[in-house]
């Protein structure tokens, strides 16, 4: 049996933007049995804006799952703004985990917005000045709770959603200066210690589509300005698209 999931990021949802996606949202259901929002519905993260997302991305006819981006904290609304998408009955994951039942199965999602730090060789280190072992230290408490939640669910098939990149190979066409400020190897490591079938973030505009874990994870950048649609569709089952 196969799932079919939707997915989308980076959207930055304000009043000028509300319409944009409605009208190929409105044929979601025929393509998809979830829609899967990879962070920065906003601009600013302010409430008004959370109201556009929830106009647009409300009663779509199949369930919606979001984490936050970095834009959604810019105005210091954060709690308002998940209030606005939950009354929309948008679901928003921080460190846990939902099970859908789907026609394919049970579809696990768990989530976290992340955090920078880098990758792999050229990374960010628990050492020195408090402010960097914050830094580090928000990066390795963000990834360990996506790796509880990821092991704590108890479904079919496995998605991890985030808005930072769990892997460099996605953001190829980002300056290099900037890669530890897109994402962290912790991430990745997260997505792997559990049967994930597929990885979902966004952040990286000018990044590539698709990546993969070291433990051979597909990865997959689902903002908008990389994907340049409403959204993508993956089919999860015997494979991934």
């Amino acid at each position: 049996m196969v799932i079919r999931i939707a997915a989308v990021g980076d959207v930055h949802m304000d009043e000028d933007v509300v319409g944009r996606f409605r009208p190929a949202l409105d044929e979601l259901p025929r393509h998809a049995e979830a829609l899967l929002l990879a962070g920065d519905l906003t601009r600013h993260g302010t409430e008004s804006e959370a109201r556009c997302v929830a106009r647009e991305f409300g009663g779509l006819g199949v369930p919606v799952v979001t984490v936050l981006g970095n834009h959604e904290y810019q105005c210091d609304q954060v709690p308002q703004v998940v209030k606005v998408l939950e009354d929309a009955g948008i679901t928003v994951l921080e460190g846990d985990g939902v099970v859908l039942e789907c026609t394919g199965g049970r579809l696990g999602i768990a989530g976290v917005k992340g955090f920078g730090g880098g990758f792999a060789g050229r990374c960010a280190s628990d050492f020195g000045e408090p402010e960097m072992k914050a830094f580090v230290r928000t990066t390795t408490e963000s990834a360990d709770a996506l790796g509880a939640a990821l092991r704590g669910l108890d479904c079919d098939v496995l998605v991890a959603l985030t808005h930072y990149s769990p892997v460099p190979d996605t953001l190829a066409g980002e300056p290099l200066e900037i890669y530890p400020f897109l994402g962290s190897y912790q991430l990745g490591q997260a997505i792997d210690s559990a049967p994930t079938a597929l990885a979902l973030h966004g952040h990286a505009h000018h990044g590539s589509e698709r990546g993969t874990t070291p433990g051979g994870v597909r990865v997959r950048n689902v903002a908008h300005p990389v994907i340049k649609q409403a959204y993508s569709v993956f089919e999860l089952g015997d494979h991934v698209d």
